[in-house]
């Protein structure tokens, strides 16, 4: 059977599962106040920092589902999001508006990667 390994483990969650070669990481925000450029800077920096620490980096990301709390924001969103993504690298990927958990939060991405 598979093990299954979390960490950084609070009550509520975790913020790496990893089954088999399979990382899945929480959903991640930025900080409030940012901007929306701002906010997927943060929240992508903290998706690269839990890939490292789980024995993976964003070349081997699968998917990636990003909500905005306002399709507005969605090229200025995307902006950071293009310049960050290996070329030849992009994963299969979602994007659609919902309502976050605060108000000031303006995107969140969740992740699935490859160990490796």
């Amino acid at each position: 059977m598979t093990e299954v390994i979390r960490k950084q483990t609070g009550a509520r969650m975790s913020q790496i599962v990893i089954h088999g070669d399979t990382i899945y990481l929480a959903g991640q925000v930025g900080n409030a106040g940012e901007s929306v450029a701002d906010q997927t800077r943060t929240c992508l920096q903290k998706v690269e920092a839990l890939l490292a620490e789980a024995g993976s980096d964003k070349t081997r990301i699968l998917q990636t589902t990003i909500w905005l709390a306002d399709m507005a924001d969605f090229a200025e969103m995307n902006a950071v999001w293009d310049g960050w993504v290996p070329e030849g690298q992009a994963p299969a990927r979602a994007c659609g508006e919902a309502k976050l958990a605060r108000p000031d939060l303006k995107v969140e991405f969740l992740v699935t990667a490859a160990r490796g």
